[in-house]
């Protein structure tokens, strides 16, 4: 038995499936216009990827980072605090020494919206400054302060052991109120574009963005875009429309590979069989395979020249040039993927994440002619290998 087993092991080694192949998509902006949409490819084009078994798609953020605010959690942190001693004031009736505390922590939670992933401190922080004011006569700033509170959490539930009767009472005025129904329009952009935007803790799209129908009062908004230092604000929404910019920080890693797209484009786009700055850019990146292109933004649509790579070589294995026409009825995402498959299946890899035939498929795949990870072309091989009569209709000899 032990012998069996001694010679057994050489075998299960030689068994052992070859190891992934690191790759990521990387477009260069060729203006302001194309940043968003090219990091909208860009995820598109890592989406296609990961139906290609063989492949470690590696995400942007991943190599190029996407750190916290440090300042905003530090804010955040002692904004906890503080709203912990303001209701313990509170509780004790030193209602003075709350207001001032509550004040104080207000203050502290300005500068921590870009490490608050939910209203929390804050909107208990606005419940029990709304309260205190309501106690020392001053309700219509009890108003405002309330105003806040449901623009950033409209099901936000008062406790009835701490607030009295005639403050939830007043709650419900507001939130039922003619004020409550004014919307107001706000415009978030970045510099660099393309950054997701988070308005109370929901996804609302990229920079530049423009949502034309907010609740007024308070909205917590956080932009993140992989290789910049998270960002977030309180963004005071109005009847009238409000627009904020933001320059966005870069990581050091970024800084590190923007230095090297101009080289890189200009070789992308003149398409040679090699490319030494993509291997460079490539392997700084820790890479083995890239997709590597170009967009830029034209009247209707953009342009793209896309290469796909083998890193340590510099040897470009497929190349195409597209125009583009946008994304007006949701077909970019199924473009991107087509040109992805195209790419790497006309590049001899032979790749499929599923055994299944039937995997990801709807029925219309003979249509479009899509190979998705490879799988249509594993299937007619093994069918033309199989099956005598594949190919043969039975009429050949009319």
């Amino acid at each position: 038995m032990k012998v069996l087993l001694l010679t057994l092991l050489p075998a299960l080694v030689l068994a052992a499936p070859p190891p992934s192949r690191r790759v990521t998509s990387l477009l260069v902006p060729m203006d302001p216009a194309s940043e968003a949409g090219g990091v909208q490819m860009e995820g598109y084009m890592n989406e296609a990827l990961r139906h290609f078994n063989g492949f470690t798609v590696r995400k942007p953020e991943e190599l190029f980072g996407m750190p916290e605010d440090t300042n905003a959690k530090a804010s955040l942190e002692r904004g906890r605090k503080g709203y912990s001693e303001s209701v313990a004031a509170f509780d004790k009736k030193e209602y003075e020494e709350a207001e001032r505390k509550v004040r104080a922590t207000l203050k502290e939670l300005q500068s921590a919206a870009g490490a608050m992933r939910g209203c929390s401190p804050l909107c208990e922080s606005l419940a029990l400054y709304g309260a205190l004011l309501h106690l020392r006569g001053d309700v219509e700033e009890a108003k405002l302060a309330l105003m806040d509170l449901i623009a950033l959490m409209p099901t936000f539930e008062l406790d009835p052991k701490r607030f009295s009767r005639d403050f939830i009472a007043l709650r419900v005025q507001v939130a039922t109120g003619r004020t409550s129904l004014l919307r107001g329009g706000a415009t978030v952009k970045s510099r660099p574009s393309g950054a997701r935007v988070y308005v109370d803790g929901d996804l609302v799209g990229h920079t530049p963005v423009t949502l034309p129908a907010l609740p007024i009062g308070k909205h917590l908004v956080r932009l993140e875009r992989a290789g910049f230092r998270q960002h977030g604000m309180l963004l005071e929404v109005t009847p009238d429309d409000v627009e904020s910019t933001t320059d966005l920080v870069p990581t050091a890693a970024y800084k590190a590979y923007d230095a090297q797209l101009d080289r890189v484009a200009g070789e992308v786009m003149r398409g040679g069989s090699k490319s030494s700055a993509v291997t460079a850019l490539g392997q700084s990146l820790g890479l083995e395979r890239a997709m590597v292109g170009t967009v830029k933004a034209l009247e209707e649509g953009s342009e793209l020249h896309l290469g796909y790579y083998d890193v340590k070589s510099g040897r470009r294995l497929g190349g195409r040039r597209v125009v583009l026409q946008g994304d007006e009825f949701g077909q970019l995402k199924q473009e991107m993927e087509r040109m992805v498959n195209q790419l790497v299946n006309g590049s001899g890899e032979k790749m499929s994440r599923s055994s299944d035939p039937l995997d990801n498929r709807g029925g219309t795949e003979d249509w479009s002619a899509e190979d998705r990870g490879g799988k249509t072309k594993a299937v007619e091989k093994k069918k033309k290998a199989d099956d005598p009569l594949d190919g043969v209709s039975g009429t050949e000899d009319w």
